[in-house]
């Protein structure tokens, strides 16, 4: 087992077999594009993230970034490097159009790439995913100029992003943010503000790796008494470049602190002032700020970056899974201890490779489950993004999975990281193995870009029970149509009826909810998010094995086999889970809404 990575045959099922990539390649917006160019890419992917994002995985956990007494912060270099090697092949701007100096690669295809550079790296893999999201939203809702001077470098990658949401006070409550934003007059990249506030948690706030960092600020404008807006309707966003435009020098943004995470060490996540006045630009102090959009529309722009990378969080989330699980995979193949159950004996009575042990294979079915299950279920949104631009069935369906793609990624491929450990057994959890190092990174996606609780509470209260229930309409329909051509599989007939069971189950429990008052139907979203995962997962599997069965794919026996297996497993041991989650749904107990603190 030559690759620890992504498996280039993985990546071949999902997007050709599975996901039908040449019908996505047909749209005219890809006429440029065919199945050779897509594999050039993802083969060059892939030996870029072997050669030069996997070497310093481990030397990037070890050495954290530092401030100096300047208050510049540093990275390990090998991580400019990789990244400049990245910008060389034209990596950031794969996704973008010709027209910005991009590749116009299909968003699912860059996503195929870059889970292999996740899944080697997945810190250094951090800068550009911010990069490119940032640049899409000035793409997106920017002024030529502002697209010219702050997307295209990006693109090209001389100039990263980031994204300045969260303030030490507020969090995830936005409407609580205080960063003011008071008008400086007109520029040539459109109204100019002057910035003062603090920013947390902003991966990529500082380093010395580009020339130029441009954080995308949330911050709101006083009213004409000075007061700042109530609520997250007030909310703008401003373009804050670290280095002002046409060599005005330095902008008034300094660098607070460090925060030193468990993982994705190789990250510099900073607390950011504005406006404290350690510079000056222009002469005064103030951090200089670019309207993007129109005010008051900041939070409503910026979703578009916040979705974009809740889908990233789920792709490395996945691709960590699925590294560990890799690990797992070629540990328990190698490693021999103990001898088989049933008292049989091999030659010499020597130990037997423990993947021959009950348990062990369950722990690598359960993998297998979680991380291919991950990766297909970041790769299907990442293909309805693609669809998307043409078809608002498509589009819609995204918006409701998204959510979905986040979390369950992120909660059952870490789950997945921690069977990694249990098969390494003692070596599992010393620092001679990645397994512990690959937990520790993905144990930080169930918090990035909103946590579990707020994920569940977007997917039931948002984007089911305040909607026209149009988007899950087109999903159930979508699982009928699977659950038809699986049942005429007499090796799938079975579970295409525990499908069709558990999708009538989601529609009992959302009749339920759907009754009941908002606080108790809120109360445990989480509980229907982890069945609703679940069911939309297996479906997942089912759809995949429907081509295996049917021999529709081009993989080897042990490859459809394989897949089968996992549907099978996923059916029989992890689809009965949903009963549990969907019953405390439905009870509509207030157990934990109605504790008092002082109980606790």
């Amino acid at each position: 087992m030559s690759h620890i990575l992504i498996r280039q045959g993985e990546l071949d099922f999902l997007l050709w077999d599975w996901l039908k990539l040449d019908q996505i390649l047909q749209s005219p917006r890809f006429d440029t594009l065919d199945r050779e160019t897509v594999n050039a890419v993802l083969e060059l992917s892939a030996k870029l993230a072997e050669s030069d994002f996997l070497p310093h995985y481990k030397a990037a956990d070890a050495r954290d970034p530092w401030l100096d007494d300047n208050g510049d912060v540093h990275v390990l270099p090998e991580i400019g490097e990789a990244l400049r090697q990245f910008a060389e092949l034209g990596m950031f701007g794969a996704s973008f159009a010709e027209a910005y100096g991009g590749m116009n690669l299909p968003i699912v295809v860059n996503s195929a790439s870059q889970s292999q550079f996740m899944a080697a790296n997945v810190a250094t893999s951090a800068y550009p995913m911010l990069t490119v999201a940032n640049a899409r939203v000035v793409v997106e809702f920017g002024s030529e100029a502002q697209i010219a001077k702050f997307a295209l470098p990006q693109i090209a990658g001389e100039t990263f992003g980031t994204m300045c949401l969260s303030e030490p006070q507020a969090g995830s409550g936005l409407g609580d943010i205080r960063t003011r934003a008071e008008p400086d007059g007109q520029s040539d990249y459109g109204a100019q503000f002057r910035l003062t506030g603090n920013k947390m948690w902003i991966s990529g706030g500082d380093q010395d790796i580009s020339d130029n960092i441009v954080h995308l600020v949330l911050a709101k404008i006083p009213d004409a008494d000075g007061r700042l807006p109530e609520g997250t309707k007030g909310i703008s966003l401003f373009i804050t470049p670290k280095h002002l435009p046409d060599d005005a020098g330095r902008n008034d943004i300094a660098v607070a602190g460090l925060n030193h995470k468990m993982g994705y060490r190789g990250t510099a996540n900073c607390l950011l002032n504005l406006g404290e006045g350690r510079f000056a630009p222009y002469g005064k102090a103030g951090a200089v700020g670019y309207l993007i959009g129109e005010p008051g529309q900041g939070l409503a722009m910026m979703f578009q970056m916040m979705n974009e990378a809740r889908i990233g969080v789920g792709l490395g989330a996945a691709a960590l899974a699925y590294r560990g699980y890799r690990h797992a995979l070629r540990y328990a193949m190698e490693r021999t201890q103990g001898r088989a159950l049933d008292g049989s004996k091999t030659a010499g009575n020597a130990p037997i490779a423990i993947i021959e042990h009950p348990d062990v294979q369950r722990m690598l079915l359960v993998q297998k489950c979680y991380a291919e299950g991950a990766l297909g279920l970041v790769l299907y949104c990442a293909a309805l993004a693609d669809r998307g631009r043409e078809d608002d069935a498509a589009e819609q369906l995204l918006a409701l999975l998204t959510p979905v793609a986040k979390t369950w990624s992120s909660e059952w491929g870490l789950v997945a990281n921690d069977l990694a450990i249990q098969v390494h057994g003692g070596y599992g959890y010393t620092r001679d193995f990645d397994v512990e190092q690959l937990y520790r990174d993905n144990r930080l996606n169930p918090i990035h870009e909103g946590t579990t609780g707020i994920q569940g509470l977007d997917l039931l209260g948002r984007k089911i029970l305040r909607s026209d229930g149009v988007p899950l309409k087109l999903l159930g329909e979508k699982i009928a149509q699977t659950i038809s051509r699986a049942e005429k599989q007499s090796e799938l007939a079975q579970h295409a009826q525990r499908l069709r069971d558990a999708w009538d189950r989601v529609g009992r429990t959302v009749e339920t909810l759907s009754a009941a008052d908002a606080p108790r139907a809120l109360a445990n979203a989480t509980h229907f998010l982890f069945g609703f995962g679940h069911v939309v997962v297996a479906w997942l599997w089912l759809d995949q094995a429907e081509i295996c069965a049917s021999a529709k794919t081009g993989q080897d026996e042990a490859y459809r086999l394989g897949k089968i297996r996992a549907c099978r497993f996923f059916f029989e041991v992890e689809l009965p889970k949903i009963v549990a989650w969907f019953d405390v749904c439905a009870s509509l107990t207030d157990v934990a809404v109605a504790v008092p603190a002082e109980q606790f």
